[in-house]
């Protein structure tokens, strides 16, 4: 029996206005190259670094929601390697005092409880991007490359598991919270699609009498999906070299999404490779007490806290990961049920109607101007028999679209509730003389077809008929035939 032994590096980039050590914006997307630079992001000789103070917090914050111990004194360290797009030829990170360690995560796996201990959190700045030109993505695949700095200097925290995790599938849950989380927290946009957060997964397979093997690295996975599918490959790659009784080479790999499978890069580096010593431009990072109880404060509701106040609620598990998936979304509920009391009903709605909006127009839920007020009173109108379901619907998407007051719109286009049974008996005899073989399905014992004739009556009324008057009026007359 082969076990997977697991850990993950999270590299997610902090929200911060400007760049981990000097001035410069930290906007680089769809921006000309090598604009959003200067002398100390580009390593100019001479220049001195300056500490983001936000950046800081931000790390801090990460650690505190990762339950992890928050270092009273921390240093920065450079890291030496020699990359087209580091421009100092060293990074500066932490290596043997972070600013964070000791934490832990509990993830819910498969009905169960699952505690994924962090082993560290530290700050460090990002490197600058290479655009490969040729035959392919990859700097061997190339012609030739060109070099990015806009990207140099943004912060970065770099998550670090232990090797805790044992499945593809405890990775890729355990990926998707630490985003969730550092969305909620508001430090991170957490787009892995932008490279704003990155994974690396370290995995080795332990055998039956225990021994572990040797640890190989996935490097730079920008999909939740592709880290899991990297990570089946790879374990059964290192399963089938174990069984003919060869070793696992430590070694650095690339997921290949084209060809589903993982390639060899280069033999893994080690810290001595690195050639860490303390950064000798910045002071050590000193965390007071007081600041570290203010940050604490700022701390909003996490995921888990909001998943279990959501089923107190009385909602199910799959409804819960609806809501807690999205902020936005999760908060709108939230104000929306201080002022209707009926959490599955409004659940209803919003898993329905508005999500199947902002699908079928590509939009996220922050992009919506809408007012739970408004929102509420058009449920309640429904609740009420006052409009009926697919009215409101209608009118929910001319309010999302147009910011035309739900209520204007009802009462300009007449779309109030039909209740005048007289009215709705004269339709009713129309649809039946206009539906013989309905009719006559009816009268073999086919009750269903009732459907098809309240359908057809609610075409006629525009979907202003009372559901119950029409269904009630109908079996009446049909039974009189």
């Amino acid at each position: 029996m082969y076990k997977p032994v697991i850990g993950l590096e999270v590299h997610a980039q902090l929200s911060t206005k400007t760049k981990l050590f000097c001035s410069c914006s930290t906007e680089h997307e769809n921006l000309p190259p090598n604009t959003n630079v200067c002398p100390i992001c580009m390593g100019f000789p001479g220049t001195l670094p300056v500490v983001n103070k936000k950046a800081v917090e931000y790390a801090i914050k990460a650690g505190i929601a990762l339950n992890c111990e928050i270092s009273n004194y921390s240093k920065f360290d450079r890291k030496n390697y020699f990359y087209p797009d580091l421009p100092k030829g060293y990074q500066i990170s932490q290596y043997d005092l972070p600013l964070c360690r000791n934490g832990y995560i509990d993830l819910y796996v498969d009905g169960e409880i699952k505690r994924i201990r962090i082993k560290r959190i530290h700050l460090e700045e990002d490197a600058g991007k290479l655009l490969h030109i040729g035959s392919g993505d990859r700097l061997s695949e190339s012609d030739y490359s060109l070099v990015d700095f806009n990207r140099a200097g943004i912060p970065l925290i770099e998550i670090v598991t232990e090797p805790d995790i044992n499945s593809p599938k405890e990775a890729r849950l355990l990926l998707q919270e630490l985003r969730l989380i550092l969305r909620y927290l508001g430090i991170s946009s957490g787009d892995m699609e932008k490279g704003s957060l990155r994974c690396d997964a370290n995995i080795s397979i332990q055998t039956e009498e225990g021994k572990f093997g040797t640890r190989t690295e996935i490097k730079n996975v920008n999909s939740f999906f592709s880290l899991e599918k990297a990570l089946e490959y790879e374990i059964e790659r290192q399963v089938e070299i174990l069984k003919r009784g060869e070793e696992v080479i430590q070694e650095t790999r690339h997921w290949d999404e084209k060809n589903q499978k993982t390639i060899s890069l280069r033999s893994k580096e080690e810290a001595e490779d690195y050639r860490y010593f303390p950064e000798p431009d910045l002071p050590p990072l000193i965390v007071t007490e007081e600041m570290r109880e203010r940050l604490n404060n700022e701390i909003p509701e996490l995921p888990s806290k909001r998943r279990e106040r959501y089923l107190n609620l009385g909602l199910s598990p799959i409804e819960v990961e609806i809501l807690v998936s999205d902020k936005d979304l999760s908060e709108f509920f939230d104000k929306s049920l201080r002022i209707y009391n009926n959490p599955k009903n409004l659940h209803s709605w919003l898993s329905v109607e508005i999500l199947s909006y902002l699908n079928e127009n590509k939009i996220e839920f922050k992009d919506l101007e809408i007012e739970p007020e408004k929102f509420i009173r058009l449920i309640e109108m429904v609740d009420k028999n006052e409009i009926t379901r697919p009215v409101a619907k209608e009118v929910l998407k001319k309010y999302l679209f147009q910011k035309e007051d739900p209520l204007v719109i009802i009462e300009k286009e007449g779309l109030k509730t039909v209740s005048d049974t007289s009215y709705l008996q004269d339709v009713i005899k129309r649809v039946i003389s206009n539906n013989p073989k309905a009719v006559e399905d009816w009268k073999k014992g086919k009750k269903q077809v009732i459907n098809f004739l309240v359908g057809q009556v609610m075409r006629e009324t525009k979907g202003r008929a009372s559901l119950d008057i029409v269904k009630n009026l109908l079996e009446e007359e049909l039974n009189k035939l």
